[in-house]
């Protein structure tokens, strides 16, 4: 083992920064890229990761010490290997000049047969929050092709295979069935090409985002960052957040991030530290007192008192699956949060489906079913540019609206787990073909538990259709942050007075709900009625 001293980086114009959080103790075992402590300057808090695998031997800083570019941070028991591999990458390899040293990087030490290996991660998820491991497709020593399945994910609401970035043969999994993995986490070592390898060892040392200081190029064939080099990243939250309707919060990014995974208002947690700083101690101190605390208290609970119903007959305990919790946690919510108002209407379309059945022949050429959807997807479009005051989402301080300049449209889907929930981008620039060709797309991949996180994120308004199940009218629960959601009922036929006698009309009930906190109801009347128009004359629908 050979010891390797880890210094504070290049702090670009910053000059002394204060130690504010330790995150590492003696002892303790760290992989490359964990953090080991946080720094604070006068304009940004900044997390300094270990450049190399090891052990904690001693720590030669404090809390509240002040530090510089070069001040010893801590000592790290590494292994040879790690610390040969560090020492040519700070070198620079130059093949060139310096054939021996490449050769030892690429083959190996003291192996000219062993092939170099690469650290699979889990991928973005679009979310900082865990997943569960449900499935593993691989074992150690398979042979895997590029885009190969590796493991299954499975979030409160999809299912989503993560494929493999490159072919190889799997040297070692780093995960196991049932373990909670996030963005970042990792899943197997990978034995492959030299070339895919350095292709991949590239891509982890490209910046992901603007930090304190630029990132200097890493040498093209190193898999790992100088120590020296560009550590230092800036967190995209401000290290102190003070709104003038509450109190200063003082956290640093751990702290933070922290805060988000477990679901701990920052504003609610009492801070130990100096200064009242938070401490990661103080969140889970509070997530307990949470937890215990007594039924109704933050937790969704019923209210009616648990039965022994095994006293009347024979009975079975069924477990909600996460997808379920998740969607009554939600309901619950948004019911609770938002004062519902529900505005009927409908609308005559009967000429709409006579045009739906002209098209049919043309559907069938091009391989779709052209259901009711793809025109309730551009109608709601064109209402939500005539209505842009239904296109926003209510900011927590309830000071502001965000307006949204895009328009992408939830469209609720039953599955047998439960409801989902896909989004359809930019309806507004889409035409009735392609819109029916992306609602088959999503549909299937929602029913096959098969939708990634980002198809499911960032809708401004949802429609929930139950026609083909029949009833003559709902009212749906508003999807916060939308501020409104469409219930579109079965299709009736009813006799209509229409042009001086009754004639049989297919009729399509409606229910606009929306949230009263942010829609007037004025707004809502003129919102639902221009739908219903536009649905009534298809002509004025397509143009």
């Amino acid at each position: 083992m050979a010891v390797e001293i880890i210094t504070v980086p290049d702090l670009g114009e910053a000059s002394e920064v204060e130690v504010i959080e330790l995150l590492v103790s003696v002892g303790q075992s760290v992989a490359e890229n964990d953090s080991l402590l946080v720094l604070e300057s006068d304009k940004a808090a900044m997390e300094i990761p270990a450049p190399l695998a090891g052990i904690v031997e001693s720590i030669s800083v404090n809390l509240g010490d002040q530090v510089i570019t070069g001040s010893e941070i801590l000592t790290l028991k590494v292994s040879t290997t790690a610390s040969d591999v560090s020492s040519i990458s700070q070198k620079g390899i130059d093949k060139d000049s310096n054939e021996e040293e490449a050769e030892v990087f690429e083959k190996g030490e003291g192996d000219s047969e062993q092939a170099p290996s690469a650290v699979i991660e889990v991928p973005d998820l679009g979310t900082e929050e865990e997943v569960d491991v449900i499935e593993l497709h691989i074992t150690v020593g398979d042979s895997i092709a590029k885009d190969d399945a590796l493991i299954t994910l499975e979030s409160d609401k999809a299912a989503m295979e993560v494929p493999a970035p490159v072919a190889g043969k799997v040297d070692e999994l780093l995960l196991a069935l049932g373990d909670k993995v996030k963005t970042g986490s990792p899943i197997l070592r990978l034995v492959s090409s030299r070339s895919e390898v350095n292709i991949e060892a590239q891509k982890t040392t490209e910046p992901l985002n603007s930090g304190v200081v630029e990132e200097e190029q890493a040498p093209a064939r190193s898999p790992k960052v100088e120590p020296q080099v560009a550590v230092v990243t800036q967190t995209s939250e401000p290290e102190v957040d003070a709104s003038s309707s509450g109190p200063r919060v003082y956290a640093g990014p751990a702290v933070r991030k922290l805060a988000r995974e477990l679901g701990a208002d920052l504003k609610q947690v009492t801070g130990t530290g100096a200064r009242s700083r938070i401490l990661k101690e103080d969140i889970h101190a509070f997530v307990k007192s949470r937890i215990n605390a007594p039924a109704g208290q933050g937790t969704l609970t019923s209210a009616v008192p648990d039965i022994d119903f095994s006293k009347f007959g024979e009975i079975e305990r069924v477990p909600r699956s996460k997808l379920q919790k998740a969607t009554a946690v939600n309901m619950h919510r948004n019911w609770a949060a938002i004062p519902h108002v529900a505005q009927f209407d409908e609308a005559d379309v009967t000429d709409l489906e006579a045009f739906r059945e002209e098209l049919k022949s043309e559907a069938e050429q091009k391989e779709l079913k052209l259901t009711f959807m793809p025109f309730l997807l551009k109608a709601c479009g064109k209402a939500l540019q005539k209505y842009p005051q239904f296109n926003v989402s209510l900011d927590s301080s309830a000071e502001y609206v965000i307006q949204k300049k895009y328009i992408h449209v939830g469209v609720a889907v039953a599955t047998d787990e439960g409801l989902l929930v896909p989004v359809v981008r930019d309806v507004e620039q889409k035409s009735i073909w392609q819109l029916a060709a992306e609602v088959i797309e999503l549909t299937e991949k929602a029913k096959n538990r098969r939708l990634s996180m980002q198809e499911m994120q960032g809708a401004c308004f949802t429609i929930s259709s139950l026609g083909a199940i029949g009833g003559t009218g709902f009212i749906p629960i508003v999807n916060s942050p939308e501020v409104a959601i469409l219930g579109v009922a079965k299709t009736q036929m009813k006799p209509v007075y229409f042009e001086g006698e009754f004639r049989p009309r297919q009729i399509l009930p409606l229910t606009l709900s929306y949230d009263h906190k942010v829609v007037n109801g004025v707004d809502g009347g003129l919102f639902v009625s221009y739908l219903a128009r536009l649905l009534t004359d298809v002509h004025h629908l397509l143009i």
